[in-house]
C-alpha cells in the first residue's frame, strides 16, 4: 500500500469542494502521478469534550450529505485505479485528546460505546455500499484499547455491516496493549515516531533511529504474527519536526518553516520501513481534496504537497522501486 490520506474540505466554510467534487477529483489525480495505489478518506464524528458519552455523527454537514459525499469521493477513487481505505475519525470539540477519554463507571462507559458504535457502523455501512476494500475500526483509543472489552463487541457489530478488511489505528506507543489485534486483519499503526534525540540531527541519525524501530517492530509483528501498516506516517515542514512529534507548534514561540527537516523525516522512517516483508504500507498525513486550498493548516503544517517532502515520496512510491511486500513477494510475519 503505497497511500496517503485525503482529508475532508469542511463543506460550510468551503462548499463544492470537499470530497466527491470535481476539486477532489483533482486531487485523487495528484496522488496517482505520486505513485499512490491506495487513499484513506478520514470523515468525522464529534464529541463534545472528553467527559460527554454521545458521539454525534454530523460534522460541518448533516450525516445524510457527508455520507453521500464520502460514496462519490470512493467512487472518483475507484475509477482512477486506487483500493481506498475508509478511517472514520473522532473529533473532540473542547479540545483534548481522543486517547484520553476515560469514564468514571460503567454505565457511563456502556452509554459511550453504544453511541461509538452506532458512529462507526454507520460508517461501515458506507464502506461497504460504497466497495471500500479496507475499514478502521477507531483511531487512538489508547485508553480503553487494553482494557475495554466493549472493544470486541464493537468490532463484531461492524462485521455484520461491512465484509472487507478491518484495522485499528493505533498511536505509535500503543501497540502492544491492543487487546483485539486477533480480530482484525491488520495492525494499523499511527507512525509519528521520534526519531531525533537532540535539535539538528543528521539524516544518518534519523536513519539509525527507524532502523531501530522497525527492528523492534518486526520482533514484535514476528512474536505476534500480524503484519502491520500506518495508517498515518508524517511530519510537519518545522525545525526539529521528528524531535517530539507531538508538539503541535500553535504552542510554540519562534517557528520556522523547514520542508527539508520534513522530507528527511519521510525519507529515514520509510527507508527502515519498505524492504521487510511484514510491512503491508503506509498513508502519508495528509493531502486535502481540494489541491487548491492552502486554508487548511499553517504554513508549517503536514502537507508535502509542491515541497521537498513530495518528491522524497515520489521516490518511495515508484512501482519500479520494490518493497517487501510487493509481489512476487508475500506479506511474511
Amino acid at each position: 500500500m503505497r497511500g496517503a490520506t485525503l482529508g475532508p474540505i469542511e463543506s460550510t466554510q468551503h462548499p463544492g469542494v470537499g470530497y466527491g467534487t470535481p476539486a477532489s477529483a483533482a486531487a485523487l489525480d495528484e496522488l496517482v502521478a505520486l505513485g499512490c495505489n491506495w487513499v484513506s478518506f478520514t470523515p468525522f464524528g464529534r464529541q463534545w469534550d472528553l467527559d460527554e458519552t454521545e458521539v454525534r455523527l454530523d460534522f460541518e454537514a448533516p450525516f445524510r450529505v457527508n455520507r453521500e459525499s464520502v460514496k462519490r469521493v470512493i467512487a472518483q477513487a475507484h475509477a482512477r485505479g486506487l483500493r481506498v481505505l475508509l478511517i472514520p475519525h473522532l473529533w473532540i470539540d473542547q479540545g483534548g485528546w481522543r486517547g484520553e477519554i476515560v469514564h468514571p463507571d460503567s454505565e457511563r462507559w456502556r452509554r459511550w460505546f453504544a453511541s461509538y458504535t452506532r458512529f462507526v457502523t454507520e460508517w461501515a455501512k458506507v464502506a461497504q455500499e460504497a466497495g471500500a476494500e479496507m475499514l478502521s475500526v477507531g483511531v487512538e483509543m489508547q485508553s480503553s484499547s487494553g482494557t475495554r472489552a466493549e472493544w470486541f463487541d464493537v468490532i463484531a457489530a461492524i462485521r455484520r455491516e461491512y465484509r472487507g478488511l478491518l484495522t485499528y489505528s493505533a498511536n505509535w506507543d500503543e501497540e502492544r496493549q491492543v487487546i483485539f489485534w486477533d480480530r482484525l486483519d491488520v495492525v494499523g499503526i499511527q507512525a509519528f515516531y521520534p526519531l531525533a534525540e537532540r535539535p539538528g540531527a543528521t539524516l544518518d541519525e534519523l536513519r539509525r533511529a527507524a532502523v531501530s524501530r522497525a527492528d523492534r517492530l518486526e520482533a514484535w509483528s514476528r512474536r505476534e504474527g500480524r503484519p502491520v501498516m500506518f495508517t498515518e506516517f508524517g511530519y510537519t515542514a518545522r525545525t526539529d519536526p521528528t524531535l517530539r512529534p507531538w508538539e503541535w507548534p500553535d504552542g510554540m514561540t519562534d517557528v520556522h518553516v523547514d520542508a527539508h527537516a520534513q522530507a528527511m523525516g519521510y525519507r529515514a522512517l520509510m527507508e527502515a520501513f519498505i524492504g521487510r516483508r511484514w510491512f503491508a504500507g503506509a498513508f502519508v498525513w495528509r493531502y486535502y481534496a481540494n489541491p487548491m486550498d492552502s486554508s487548511q493548516e499553517s504554513e508549517w503544517g503536514f502537507s508535502p504537497r509542491g515541497r521537498e517532502g513530495e518528491q522524497v515520496l515520489r521516490e518511495l512510491y515508484d512501482p519500479r522501486l520494490p518493497w517487501g511486500s510487493d509481489p512476487p513477494g508475500r506479506l511474511d510475519w
